[in-house]
């Protein structure tokens, strides 16, 4: 096909344009749902992965995206985002191929080292993919239908994410019954159906135009931009509390679906059912999540949702009692329920409290500074909570209350930490120290946390007397580095959802590769 940059769009091109934008988005998903999440955690455990391993393959993907920043220039260069975009993406799906032969041409420890440099390849080429995208999105779309047109894409997206992962889940459960002992090579199908479905979305790539690159001006540097949100005190409190909670849900998170299959002994199915659980719960609560922090404020929905969540964290520890008792599952059922209530808020808030915070014409930097940072702690928390992990798998830490009488001896176990229990206590106490950081951070309209449950409530209430009205996603899961060189760089005068974002499949899970990244 032939690649050209435009001058101008009519409405009708505009309007073919983002059918394919939508059309790319879910052959993007599926890739995303077959090649990542709880199916590459079990493809890593078939193959032998140590915790060690499984964290170092949830930190890929973060610290994979610190290389937009100098994909920034390339594109500055070039000025050809479409030809850059595709390139990319095309080489970011190729890894796929190379680890669906895994379970037929490595075994081992090469099994496991082509893993691993099959997702290192894949999340440097979409970091490129992605750097290249945003801001071509970002002037194709009409800005006064980027929420509702993203939104649109990011519903049905994840609506598609949630059937091809149950459909995956039950086959995989299904062949580990019909081919016993060949697990890993009911995994070679799914990858090859995921790099299947990267080619179609790199053909919609080719049907969708280029509007031309701005010409540029003269700008302070990427570097000298990024150091100005780190003298703010403000600003800098809220990156230090952001930081601190990036580590500490990506301590532990990575390790639940490992947790699930190992530990509690669930088969796939049952994990991706309840991941899909938590995604539903997840886009149900983010309007009104929504609609509380616009009436209120962003930090004050953070102070509810922030604890809610590593409340969650903290309820993996009484999973066992040390071992699986009969309330395990509907445990398990609640702490996924209650796990998609509050990071709806917690996405939400974060993302925009940023934006508020952030002075006028200067969103862009200090957007990019908490990005930055949120990637260093996301890549570094699994191979840290990895480690942890084996450091404490023959430590046990139990307190029992015992009641004696002339008859009989009671006793009650009130406390029996093993193994994983650590590491999500640890996560846990984290957490409540980012959230104590935030209390450092000023922002106007916050208010008491009872003052949001109360509008919580009632905003549940007004939605369950009209569930029609529950739309689509908005979350800001990465931040567009390229609109730092960008000249003609978005900066909202008040806190839009990031409708430029990539999708992804919601978490928390090991991360897996997003949109562009599939």
């Amino acid at each position: 096909m032939e690649l050209r940059v435009t001058d101008r769009l009519t409405d009708e091109e505009v309007d073919s344009a983002l059918r394919d934008v939508v059309k790319h988005g879910l052959a993007s998903q599926a890739t995303v749902t077959l090649t990542g999440g709880v199916f590459m955690v079990g493809l890593a455990l078939s193959l032998g992965a140590s915790n060690t391993l499984i964290g170092l393959l949830a930190a890929i993907t973060p610290l994979g995206q610190l290389l937009q920043i100098p994909s920034v220039y390339l594109i500055e260069r070039v000025r050809r985002r479409q030809i850059i975009c595709i390139s990319a993406a095309l080489a970011s799906r190729l890894p796929w191929l190379a680890i669906a032969l895994i379970p037929v041409a490595f075994s081992g420890a090469a099994a496991r080292s082509v893993l691993v440099w099959g997702l290192v390849v894949n999340s440097a080429f979409a970091a490129m993919a992605n750097a290249a995208w945003n801001p071509w999105m970002r002037d194709l779309v009409p800005e006064a239908r980027l929420g509702t047109f993203f939104g649109r894409r990011m519903s049905l997206a994840m609506a598609l994410g949630m059937v091809l992962s149950l459909a995956a889940g039950f086959y995989l459960d299904g062949w580990k019954e019909w081919f016993p002992g060949q697990e890993t090579l009911g995994y070679a199908p799914l990858y090859v159906l995921g790099f299947l479905f990267g080619l179609v979305a790199v053909y919609y790539l080719f049907k969708i135009p280029e509007p031309r690159m701005v010409p540029p001006e003269g700008e302070p540097s990427v570097i000298q931009r990024l150091g100005e949100p780190f003298k703010d005190d403000n600003f800098r409190n809220l990156i230090h509390s952001l930081g601190w909670w990036s580590f500490a849900i990506n301590l532990a998170a990575p390790f639940f679906t490992v947790y699930m299959l190992k530990r509690l002994g669930l088969n796939m199915s049952w994990v991706v059912a309840l991941t899909v659980l938590s995604q539903a719960v997840n886009v149900l609560f983010l309007r009104v999540w929504g609609r509380v922090s616009d009436r209120l404020s962003h930090k004050s929905v953070l102070r509810v949702s922030g604890p809610l969540f590593v409340g969650c964290i903290l309820a993996w520890t009484f999973t066992t009692m040390p071992e699986r008792y009969v309330l395990t599952i509907p445990l398990i059922v609640i702490i996924h329920v209650l796990t998609g209530v509050s990071t709806a808020g917690v996405t939400l808030a974060s993302s925009n409290i940023g934006l508020k915070l952030a002075p006028r014409g200067k969103a862009t930097a200090y957007l990019a500074a908490i990005s930055l940072v949120n990637s260093l702690a996301a890549g570094l928390a699994p191979i840290v909570g990895g480690g942890c992990v084996d450091f404490f798998a023959g430590r046990a830490l139990s307190w029992t209350w015992t009641w004696t009488t002339p008859g009989r001896d009671f006793a009650v176990r009130t406390l029996d930490f093993q193994h994983w229990d650590f590491l999500f206590f640890l996560a846990f106490l984290l957490g409540l120290y980012s959230i104590h950081r935030l209390a450092k951070v000023e922002e106007v309209g916050e208010v008491e946390e009872r003052v949001v449950v109360t509008e919580l409530v009632a905003e549940m209430r007004r939605r369950m007397s009209n569930l029609s009205t529950v739309g689509g996603l908005r979350r800001m899961v990465q931040f567009p580095f390229a609109t730092l060189k960008h000249p003609s760089g978005w900066e909202p005068e008040e806190p839009p959802p990031a409708a430029h974002a990539e999708p992804r499949p919601r978490e928390p899970e090991l991360p897996g590769p997003s949109d562009d990244r599939g």
